[in-house]
């Protein structure tokens, strides 16, 4: 059992990097060289995730942060840059009340998503071998991720939403609406899923999403 004071936090060890996730607080998630500098990382991000806290309506974070759960093994996709495993207490089923938590920050994290694109730069800083997407081609990435969660969610196929989605990088702006709400509804309502066996618990989509979003939103802001 975590204790109340604590912020419960998955680490995901690769061979060059370590990926640490604050497993209640779906979006909160660093990567660095060592556990302690992830650590680190993760706690100096607090005070741009404390904002998405409060657009969600949720009282701010507290406690420090423990690991409680580690990937036993490197993975690839850490050192690549990319969340992949899940946690144990993942598989734990989730409850309305949590459920309905973890919705209001993936719609924070949307609402300040589609803000800071909406006014950032079309072309963005690249890194220094040239590389890095522009704010449209983000945008398009974000579509089209969404449109997978979904189907890794096993939410039922005869939905429209699944016809709408389109081809990779033409996901129409009103389909990804259809799909948050989707999403969200689902959280909200776990007993309504079965997630297929290859697929994604809630709490680890809720984690997974929100990571992805932010990830990018922080990525925009400073490449601006």
């Amino acid at each position: 059992m975590v204790a109340a004071d604590t912020v419960a936090v998955f680490a995901e060890p690769g061979h060059k990097w370590v990926f640490v996730s604050a497993l209640d607080w779906p979006g909160w998630a660093r990567r660095a060289k060592t556990e302690e500098l992830a650590l680190a990382a993760l706690e100096s991000y607090l005070p741009r995730y404390a904002p998405i806290v409060a657009g969600a309506g949720l009282a701010p974070v507290t406690g420090a942060l423990v690991i409680t759960e580690r990937h036993p093994k490197p993975t690839a996709n850490a050192d690549f840059g990319s969340l992949h495993e899940i946690a144990p207490s993942e598989h734990l089923p989730l409850t309305a009340e949590a459920g309905t938590r973890f919705a209001a920050l993936l719609e924070a994290e949307w609402a300040a998503f589609d803000e800071i694109a909406e006014v950032a730069p079309e072309h963005l800083r690249k890194g220094p071998r040239g590389g890095g997407r522009d704010t449209p081609q983000i945008v398009a990435h974000i579509r089209d991720a969404e449109a997978m969660y979904v189907r890794k969610m096993g939410l039922p196929r005869d939905n429209p939403l699944w016809r709408a989605t389109g081809a990779p990088g033409s996901v129409p702006a009103e389909v990804t609406a259809g799909l948050r709400v989707w999403i969200t509804a689902a959280l909200r309502d776990p007993a309504s899923v079965v997630t297929p066996p290859k697929g994604w618990p809630l709490r680890y989509a809720a984690r997974r999403i929100g990571w992805h979003v932010l990830d990018h939103l922080w990525e925009i802001e400073d490449k601006s």
